[in-house]
């Protein structure tokens, strides 16, 4: 009986060891459009307008598996940040938007000698916080919600050595973020007598490192 565990964990060990795995971290630049969140913004700062396009910082972590050499199946988790300050003669107003997006990926893979390139799409939760601070009251007021988004991506590596890849890379998001709330009180446009809803669309780049193992090119 010991032999015959110890035989399947030798198996199971053996396979996990010549897996093909792509682990990736990367950091980069998003440009969000926030359509209801702007109006919100701006109906109530109107000296310091936000664009339709505002940039945030985006960090993520991914890890895939090759089930074929032109097919990656990975888990990409990220964090998004987003702020807006403003400084008045009434005090500091200021505005935090994070999100956590949750994406499974599936990408085609097109390899090469010391590269590769691959083209994916894929979709996951999102998990949203908002925190509002008005000036003159002193306290942060917290808002969540969670909703569901959509990824497509371009993403290509560049051997540096030792397993080690230069990663690039371009993202277009589409995340239905829902209305965030605090103990059942949504984020309100007064103007409009709406809710805020955080329903986003961004253009990405980032830059990182992959390390692939078991994988030949």
């Amino acid at each position: 009986m010991k032999k015959t565990v110890l035989f399947i964990l030798f198996i199971i060990l053996s396979k996990f060891s010549l897996a093909q795995i792509e682990l990736k971290g990367t950091m980069g630049i998003n440009f969000l459009s926030v359509p209801s969140l702007q109006d919100y913004i701006n109906f109530s700062h109107p000296d310091d307008q936000l664009g339709s396009f505002n940039s945030s910082i985006i960090f993520a972590l991914e890890g895939g598996y090759f089930l074929s050499p032109n097919f990656l199946i990975s888990l990409d988790l990220a964090y998004q940040l987003f702020s807006y300050t403003n400084v008045s003669t009434f005090g500091k107003y200021e505005l935090v938007y994070t999100s956590i997006p949750i994406s499974v990926i599936g990408y085609y893979v097109i390899g090469g000698d010391g590269y590769n390139v691959k083209f994916g799409a894929g979709a996951g939760p999102r998990f949203v916080n908002v925190q509002e601070s008005l000036p003159g009251f002193g306290t942060t007021d917290t808002y969540s919600s969670t909703g569901f988004g959509i990824i497509l991506r371009v993403d290509g590596n560049t051997m540096l050595g030792g397993g080690f890849y230069a990663n690039i890379g371009a993202d277009l998001r589409y995340d239905l973020n829902g209305e965030p709330e605090n103990n059942g009180e949504k984020l309100t446009n007064s103007v409009y007598n709406q809710n805020v809803n955080l329903d986003t669309f961004a253009l990405g780049v980032k830059l990182g490192i992959s390390y692939l193992f078991g994988v030949s090119n």
